[in-house]
């Protein structure tokens, strides 16, 4: 099942907003994002975009971004597949 987002945000500018997340810091350099291995990807494009976006803010040499309010509260949600609780597996039945 897709994922559906309305945000207007990509797969690789989600992975660079969780990477704040996964590093528990607001601001971040762009070698740490540059550095993001994963194949949703992260870089230096998909942080530029989100600055355009009002997602980031960055400094003058777009060495440094910073987390908006924004961005601080779309990486508060904690989203869940409907039905189910955290941990919570589906069954599967082989026959």
């Amino acid at each position: 099942m897709a994922i559906l987002l309305s945000y207007g945000i990509s797969n690789p500018e989600i992975r660079v907003l969780q990477e704040f997340r996964r590093l528990k810091s607001d601001t971040l350099g762009i070698a740490a994002l540059k550095a993001i291995k994963h194949p949703s990807g992260g870089g230096e494009a998909p942080a530029a975009s989100l600055v355009e976006k009002g997602w980031l803010d960055a400094d003058e040499a777009r060495e440094n971004f910073t987390l908006t309010q924004r961005a601080k509260d779309f990486l508060a949600i904690d989203a869940k597949p409907e039905g189910e609780a955290a941990g919570e597996a589906e069954e599967v039945i082989v026959e």
